[in-house]
C-alpha cells in the first residue's frame, strides 16, 4: 500500500477515533488501540505501517517532541514547587521502584530473560500526560493533587524514555564497559538536556515576548517549528537528550508570561491531539494478533500486578514523609495510565531489537499495548469514583467571581446572593474591599492577575468570571486567566460601547459575553448608586414584546423595541429557572423569567413604559418593597 494512503486513513481514523469517545465519554485510546488494530494488516488491512520505512519512526520522533513539548507547557511553576516533594519523590524513586517491580513481575510470571524483563520495566516506568491530563481536568480533582498527577506524568516520561534507551544499549551489547559507558551517557543525556531545553526555551519565550517580532499569525507555526529544531539539534548533539531538552523549554515557555499563552495552548492541544490518534493507529496496527495471544493468560497477571501491587508499591515508598495524607497516596497509587510514549518507545525498542537480531522484540511491544488500554480503561472506569468518595474532588462550580468593587457591582453581587448564588469580589484597593465588608460579601484582597490571589479566592469552585472595572485591558487579562488556569466555563465583560455591530476586541479575544443588557456607561452608574438615584426592582417577563416606534424607525416605520434603554435602566441579573445569574446582552427572556433592574429614577416613568412595551411587569410580591438603593 502506498504511504500517503496509510497515513490518510490513519490521521482520519485517529480524528473520528477521538471524536466518538468524547461523545461516549471514555478514554480515546481505547478506541484508538482497536481501531488501529482492526485497520491493521491482519484485519481489514488498510492500514499498512511498514509501508512508511524510516518515515514512520521520523514521524514518532516529531510527535513526541510536540507532545512533550505541549505537556510541560500546562504546568504552572508555582504550583509544581507547592508539590515538590511529592512530585521529585514519584519521578525518582517511585520511577526505580517501579522498574525494579515490573521486571520482578515480567521475569517471574512471563518467565521472560532478565534482560527483556529489565527492558519491559523501562517502558512502563513513564504514565502518560495524553491520557493523565484529559482524565483529572474531567474530575475535577483538588488542585494539588491535580498538579502532582500531572507533573508526574509530564516529568516521567523523558525520564522513562532515556532510562529505557539506556537498557537497551546495554541489552545489545552486555558487557561491563557498555554498562559504564551508558552510565556516564545517562548523566550527559540528563545534563544535556536539561541546559539545551532552558537555553532553548528562555530563547522562545523571548522571542514570543518581543513586541512584533513575530507576525501576527504565525505565533503558533513558529513556536512549532523551534520545538522540533531544538529537539533534532539536541539529539545531534548529544542522542536522546532531545526528549528531555523539549520537556524543560516547554516548562520556560509556559510560565515566562507570553502574551500568546492561550493561543499557543489551544493550538499545541489540538496538534497533540491529532497526533496521538494519528500515531495510536499507526503503532497498534503494527501488533500482530498471535503475539498477544501467546502472552495470554499470563498478561493479565502481569498488568494485575502492575496496578494493584507495583504501583502502590512504588507510590507509598517513595511518598514516605511527603508530606501526603494516606487517602492522597491511595489515589495516586490507583491512578497511572500508561500513554502514547510508552506506546512510542516500545515500538522503537522492538524495531531495535530485530535489527540487533535479539528475541522477544514483538512479546515485548504487545504485553506494552496490552498494559497501556488495560491500565487507560481501568484509570476511566474507577478513577472519578475514588476521588469521589475519597472526597478529593473539588466541590460544584457555583461561584461568580467578579473583579472591581464598586457601586454597581455591589448591587449586582447583592442580587445574586438575594439569588442563592454565591459571590467572591477581588480588589486591590483596600477601601474598595472595605465596602464589600460592609455590605457582607467576600472580597479578596491583591492584584487580580496573580494565581495565589485566585486560589485564595478559590477559584476552583468559580463558574463564572465578571470583569466590572473600568479598565478593559485588565478585565480581559483577568479572564483569559482565570479561564487558562482554572478552566472558568463563563465570562461577561462590561463595555462602554460596540465597536460598530460587532463585540468590542477585546471581548472576542477573552471569548466573553458582553454583562449587562447592552454597553453601559459604568462610571454614571457608580455616581447614580452613589447618590441614591437608583432602585433596583425585580420584573417578571409576561409576554413577548409589542410593536413600537423606535427613535432609530423611520418616519412611518414601525418595528419591535430591541431591549437597549440607553441610561435610563439596566438590567443587573436573570433568573434561569431556579439559578439566579448575570444578565448577558443577547438574551431572549422565556415567560416566566425573573430579572433584578437598576432603574434611574429620575426617569422612573419614561422606563416603566419601555418596559411594559417589551413585556416585562413588575413581580406582586416586589410592589411594597421597591425603594431607593444607598
Amino acid at each position: 500500500m502506498h504511504a500517503g494512503l496509510t497515513l490518510s486513513i490513519a490521521l482520519a481514523a485517529g480524528v473520528l477515533a477521538q471524536s466518538l469517545a468524547r461523545h461516549l465519554h471514555i478514554p480515546s485510546i481505547i478506541l484508538l488501540l482497536a481501531l488501529g488494530v482492526s485497520l491493521g494488516p491482519e484485519v481489514l488491512g488498510w492500514v499498512h505501517p511498514e509501508s512508511m520505512g524510516q518515515g514512520l519512526l521520523d514521524l514518532v520522533d516529531f510527535a513526541i517532541a510536540v507532545i512533550l513539548f505541549e505537556g510541560g507547557l500546562n504546568l504552572q511553576w508555582s504550583r509544581l514547587r507547592r508539590q515538590e516533594t511529592p512530585i521529585r519523590r514519584l519521578v525518582t524513586w517511585g520511577a526505580v521502584l517501579t522498574l525494579a517491580g515490573a521486571s520482578l513481575v515480567a521475569h517471574m510470571i512471563l518467565e521472560w530473560s532478565i534482560a527483556n524483563s529489565i527492558l519491559f520495566g523501562s517502558l512502563v516506568v513513564v504514565t502518560g500526560p495524553t491520557v493523565v491530563a484529559p482524565l483529572v481536568r474531567d474530575m475535577r480533582l483538588r488542585p494539588h493533587m491535580r498538579t502532582i498527577i500531572e507533573a508526574e506524568g509530564v516529568l516521567i516520561d523523558p525520564i522513562g524514555a532515556v532510562l529505557a534507551i539506556l537498557v537497551l544499549n546495554v541489552v545489545l551489547s552486555p558487557a561491563a564497559e557498555t554498562l559504564a559507558s551508558e552510565l556516564y551517557q545517562l548523566g550527559l543525556r540528563l545534563g544535556f538536556g536539561i541546559f539545551a531545553g532552558t537555553l532553548g526555551g528562555y530563547f522562545v519565550g523571548l522571542l514570543l515576548r518581543w513586541p512584533g517580532l513575530v507576525p501576527h499569525g504565525y505565533t503558533n507555526i513558529f513556536t512549532l517549528a523551534l520545538t522540533y529544531v531544538l529537539f533534532q539539534l539536541s539529539d545531534q548533539v548529544i542522542p536522546q537528550s532531545g526528549i528531555l531538552a523539549v520537556t524543560v523549554a516547554g516548562i520556560l515557555v509556559g510560565n515566562l508570561g507570553t502574551h500568546v499563552d492561550r493561543d499557543l495552548r489551544d493550538f499545541k492541544d489540538q496538534i497533540t491531539a491529532m497526533l496521538v490518534g494519528l500515531l495510536f493507529i499507526l503503532l497498534a496496527a503494527d501488533i500482530r494478533w498471535n503475539d498477544i495471544v501467546q502472552l495470554w493468560p499470563a498478561a493479565w497477571w502481569v498488568v494485575a500486578a502492575l496496578i494493584f501491587v507495583v504501583r502502590p508499591v512504588s507510590v507509598f515508598m517513595s511518598t514516605i514523609g511527603a508530606g501526603l495524607a494516606p487517602k492522597e497516596r491511595l489515589f495516586l497509587a490507583w491512578v497511572a495510565p500508561r500513554g502514547i510514549v510508552a506506546a512510542a518507545i516500545a515500538s522503537l525498542t522492538a524495531e531495535a531489537m530485530r535489527q540487533g537480531q535479539l528475541e522477544g522484540g514483538d512479546a515485548l511491544r504487545a504485553m506494552v499495548f496490552m498494559t497501556i488500554g488495560v491500565t487507560v480503561l481501568h484509570a476511566g472506569l474507577f478513577a472519578r469514583p475514588l476521588a469521589q468518595f475519597l472526597q478529593l474532588r473539588l466541590p460544584k462550580r457555583e461561584t461568580v467571581a467578579i473583579l472591581g468593587v464598586r457601586e454597581l457591582s455591589l448591587a449586582v453581587a447583592a442580587e445574586l446572593k438575594k439569588g442563592g448564588t454565591p459571590v467572591v469580589f477581588i480588589d486591590s484597593d483596600p477601601k474598595h474591599c472595605h465596602m464589600a465588608e460592609e455590605a457582607g460579601l467576600p472580597v479578596t484582597f491583591g492584584d487580580a492577575l496573580d494565581e495565589r490571589i485566585m486560589m485564595r479566592a478559590r477559584f476552583d469552585s468559580v463558574e463564572t468570571v465578571v470583569g466590572l472595572t473600568e479598565n478593559d485591558h485588565l478585565n480581559s487579562q483577568y479572564i483569559t486567566l482565570a479561564r487558562m488556569l482554572f478552566k472558568v466555563p463563563k465570562a461577561f465583560i462590561a463595555v462602554e460601547s460596540l465597536d460598530g455591530q460587532a463585540l468590542p476586541a477585546h471581548v472576542r479575544q477573552a471569548q466573553a459575553d458582553v454583562l449587562f443588557d447592552g454597553p453601559h456607561d459604568i462610571e454614571r452608574w457608580n455616581v447614580r448608586f452613589r447618590q441614591g438615584g437608583v432602585e433596583v426592582v425585580e420584573l417578571v417577563f409576561t409576554e413577548s414584546p409589542k410593536p413600537a416606534v423606535t427613535a432609530d424607525a423611520e418616519p412611518g416605520e414601525s418595528k419591535p423595541a430591541t431591549g437597549r434603554f440607553g441610561e435610563l435602566c439596566i438590567f443587573l441579573t436573570i433568573r434561569e429557572g431556579k439559578r439566579t445569574v448575570p444578565m448577558r446582552m443577547g438574551y431572549v427572556p422565556k415567560k416566566g423569567d425573573h430579572a433584578s433592574v437598576a432603574i434611574h429614577t429620575f426617569d422612573r416613568e419614561k422606563v416603566w413604559d419601555q418596559l411594559r412595551l417589551q413585556g416585562w411587569s413588575k413581580n406582586p410580591s416586589e410592589e411594597s418593597q421597591s425603594a431607593p438603593s444607598t
